[in-house]
């Protein structure tokens, strides 16, 4: 609780729990079992951090402010008009220089990164931003492509009444205007029609996105997304229109009016709608290569050991309230009876916590070493660092290898004692045995911990890791902490531990709540968000540019098959079989697809450069991907052209000679 008791509310929690009421502002409230005054209520959008719903004064009193080891405070700060960035990063150098000078023991090699916030808030996600923005933009040239095929194809038939017009005294100009204004007003219809569409999606794409993007919540239409829409439906008439009015307009009149009647040659239009379907597939290999590498990937993950069972437990975050628990006796009065509850419920085969879930990230705490040279807090090694309390590591089935577990016996009274996983015996204690090894720690200076197990390597930050990470284990006894997540396996159906496990630690405190009721099978899940929805994502537009292409290749085809069908028809006439001129309406169409396909990869791996935050255990260049997806599109290429090709195969050829 901050200095003077105050706090300002979030919007949501203000129209939720107080019904958007006017007056709650000067209203006292209890916030962790202590009064509090409501100041003030921020505006919607507002969320910094995202997951903050509440902002209280943080308020040191002198024994925290005597603490100078500490360094796990952020700090938010706007520059004053006319400073530079580089200047404030300057003068906190300065500012760290001296802090060190002045406690070499705490400060030593600490210093400060300043960084824009906008681009600390996207750090995360801005692979993800340039993915989606690259997906939308291939799908939209994919789109384009479709239409300038089909605009060049009516274009060819109306040859005739362009040459006509241009006979009459129609400049190329008025008619290169004409013809890109009818494609324009195409774009400006596809662009309504999406408006409406999103209108009606919108909502769903932004729980879509969840927590994925920061500030989703503010994504809405209004006057920027109608200018944008107004400028994509110029720029797309632009690129579907501009080539086949081009194309038309320096067309020869006189000779298609000589043409009058009868086919005319369109080799040129036909090279064009070949290069347009060339870069249609291309286009699609290079979406549908990057969902196939984000779906191996996803495959291999799931397939990690985590080093722990997930199935049928289940986890309760209890983070206890100041003052009521401020006192370590009490947060440990209240954990001890919460578990002797939890594990009294039926089925319940053991019970026990943990300061930090594995896949979620921990602590990283620096030790000392005894024996070993002793270096400054800031050089000294990190490992990852949990706390625990009862049978965790048998809720979670991670495997005792050497030594013994923490018990109830490692209190403040005893030795102070640590279990270590393989990993940081490997890397602190290489081919020697680290049973009995000692260190120190900064959080607890002054106490010394004796190694007395190793347990198996459990991925405490992520699957995504290549190798898990030096971590270690104290007792909730000798290392208090308000925060415990509570693990429970049981033997029953776990929507019955679901039900029963949170009413059994409201019995030890009913004003007490829980953060966070779950399964360790969704804690799994969540681990693999980010990669899910990444993988879903491109899926989705490699699916749409799939379908897109392959109409792009069928409507190829039908209209060349119908300005060739006299040609066919003598074909057959002179002896040629069905099955010949399917075969040469598939190879036709196949060959710009198979270009397509070869200049795609080319594309693919510079997309893969881009995907490989989101990778595991699969390279750009992985072979049965590139494989798979390849011969995906190729059986998706035949089958458009299929159609076209039996159409053709069915030309009578006597009609065909007659209109000769």
């Amino acid at each position: 609780m901050g200095a003077g008791h105050a706090g300002i509310l979030g919007y949501e929690l203000w129209k939720t729990h107080f019904g958007g009421s006017p007056d709650v502002v000067g209203r006292d409230i209890r916030l962790n079992d202590q009064a509090c005054r409501v100041v003030g209520v921020m505006p919607a959008g507002f969320h910094t951090p995202s997951w903050a719903k509440m902002w209280v004064p943080l308020a040191w009193d002198a024994q925290q402010r005597a603490v100078r080891n500490n360094h796990n405070f952020l700090v938010v700060a706007r520059l004053k008009p006319g400073v530079s960035l580089a200047s404030a990063r300057a003068e906190m150098d300065a500012i760290s220089r001296r802090l060190e000078e002045q406690y070499p023991e705490d400060d030593r090699d600490w210093g400060a990164t300043v960084l824009p916030l906008q681009d600390d808030l996207v750090a995360d996600v801005r692979p993800l931003l340039w993915i989606l923005l690259g997906a939308v933009g291939m799908v939209l040239l994919i789109a384009c492509a479709n239409v300038a095929n089909l605009m060049l194809a009516r274009s060819l038939e109306r040859r005739r009444e362009i040459a006509v017009r241009s006979a009459l005294g129609a400049s190329r100009a008025r008619l290169f205007q004409q013809l890109l204004s009818e494609a324009l007003l195409l774009a400006f219809a596809g662009g309504a029609l999406g408006l409406v569409v999103a209108s009606f999606a919108v909502d769903r794409l932004v729980a879509l996105l969840g927590e994925q993007i920061p500030d989703v919540g503010r994504v809405g239409l209004d006057g920027r997304v109608l200018l944008f829409t107004l400028a994509l439906s110029i720029l797309t008439g632009l690129l579907a229109g501009f080539v086949p009015a081009l194309r038309q307009t320096r067309a020869e009149s006189a000779g298609a009016l000589r043409g009058l009647g009868r086919t005319t040659s369109d080799a040129g239009e036909r090279r064009t709608r070949s290069a347009l379907v060339v870069s249609e597939v291309a286009l699609s290999l290079v979406l549908l290569i990057g969902a196939g590498l984000l779906i191996r990937s996803l495959w291999l993950l799931s397939r990690v050991d985590p080093g722990f069972d997930s199935r049928n437990v289940v986890t309760l975050t209890a983070f206890l309230a100041k003052p009521k628990y401020a006192e370590p006796d009490r947060q440990l009065a209240y954990f001890h009876e919460a578990l002797e509850r939890l594990r009294a419920l039926p089925g319940v085969e053991s019970a026990g916590g943990v300061t930090d879930l594995p896949l979620t990230g921990g602590s990283h705490w620096p030790i000392a070493i005894e024996g070993r040279a002793p270096l400054p807090v800031a050089q000294q090694p990190a490992v990852s660092g949990a706390v625990v309390l009862g049978d965790y590591f048998r809720s979670l089935r991670i495997p005792l290898k050497r030594g013994r577990l923490l018990t109830a016996a490692d209190d403040a009274r005893a030795p102070g004692a640590t279990v270590i996983s393989e990993s940081m015996a490997r890397r602190f204690w290489p081919g020697e045995d680290a049973i009995g090894r000692r260190m120190t720690m900064v959080f607890s200076p002054g106490k010394t911990f004796e190694v007395v197990g190793i347990v198996g390597d459990v991925r405490s930050e992520g699957l995504e890791r290549r190798e898990p990470v030096p971590e270690m284990y104290l007792a909730l006894e000798q290392a208090p902490s308000p925060a415990v997540q509570m693990t429970v396996r049981s033997a029953r159906p776990l929507p019955a531990l679901l039900r029963e496990a949170p009413a059994a630690l409201y019995r030890v405190d009913p004003n007490q709540p829980l953060l966070e009721v779950k399964t360790m099978d969704q804690v799994l899940a969540d681990s693999l968000t980010r990669q899910r929805f990444a993988m879903a994502l491109l899926a989705a537009f490699a699916a749409l540019a799939l379908a897109l292409a392959s109409i792009g290749i069928y409507s190829v085809l039908a209209y060349a098959v119908r300005r060739r069908g006299r040609e066919i028809g003598i074909r057959m006439a002179l002896g040629a079989r069905s099955a010949d001129v399917v075969r040469m309406i598939v190879l036709q169409g196949m060959r710009p697809a198979l270009l397509g396909m070869l200049l795609g990869l080319a594309g693919a791996m510079a997309l893969g450069r881009i995907l490989e935050s989101f990778l595991y255990g699969v390279g750009v260049g992985d072979p049965w991907t590139i494989g798979a997806v390849a011969g995906l599109l190729g059986l998706v290429s035949v089958a458009a052209c299929l159609l076209p090709a039996y159409r053709a195969a069915r030309v009578d050829p006597t009609a065909a000679l007659r209109s000769e």
